[in-house]
């Protein structure tokens, strides 16, 4: 029991406390930068003509993101009309996921089929969890506790292949490519690029912090099995 509570604290401490701190250190550097000449729309715009990338820029309501099937880099209102340290940062990440599309980095594109055929698993195991009691009042047989474990395997296990092929993704995209960016392109300072850097090693925390928390539940779901 004393085991479990420990569990708990420690899971809580490493899911909770990077989200935590990745707020922090974006609103830290979300304040108007006076050395950043233009804001994260114009400076998206400039990267993607400057690499030569076959994508669009949009603004959006739901969050920074690139879509490797759109082909569209999609910044935030927040981020698309702010010339601050996190917007121009924010970018940079983003602009990072293009231009390893454009080279066809391959954990992206393994990354890309799976989240598109993990939607399709999830909604076949939703949809046999709601039928599997109805089943079980019909048909007495061993097989529905098969369809059972392999549809919460399912709903329980794709979310931690997704997280943790995310982490590879985002690490690169990070400090592979959107630092090297900042940097040749001498867009900011050598105190600005640090700054840049620990805005980026917040973000890729919260990547940590879910692929943890995925990794949990699939652990709680196989001993309640075992229960």
């Amino acid at each position: 029991m004393g085991f479990l509570i420990v569990g708990f604290i420690l899971l809580f401490v490493l899911t909770t406390l990077p989200s935590i701190w990745t707020k922090h250190i974006l609103n830290k550097h979300r304040k108007p930068h006076p050395d950043i000449p233009g804001t994260g729309l114009q400076f998206a715009q400039h990267l993607v003509k400057k690499f030569d990338l076959p994508i669009k820029v949009e603004e959006t309501e739901d969050g920074d993101h690139y879509d490797p099937i759109g082909k569209a880099v999609r910044i935030s209102s927040a981020n698309a009309h702010s010339n601050s340290l996190t917007a121009i940062t924010t970018v940079a990440h983003e602009i990072g996921h293009a231009l390893q599309d454009k080279d066809g980095y391959e954990p992206l594109k393994q990354r890309t089929i799976l989240v598109e055929r993990a939607s399709i698993m999830q909604k076949f195991a939703s949809g046999a969890l709601i039928v599997t009691p109805i089943l079980v009042a019909v048909v007495h047989t061993p097989i529905i506790g098969l369809i059972t474990f392999g549809a919460g395997f399912i709903a329980m296990g794709v979310p931690v292949i997704i997280h943790l092929s995310t982490l590879k993704v985002e690490f690169d995209a990070s400090f592979e490519r959107a630092l090297p960016l900042l940097k040749e392109g001498e867009y900011l300072s050598r105190s600005d690029q640090r700054k840049a850097k620990k805005i980026l090693w917040a973000c890729a925390m919260t990547y940590v912090a879910a692929s943890l928390s995925s990794l949990f539940n699939l652990w709680k779901w196989l001993k309640a099995l075992k229960r």
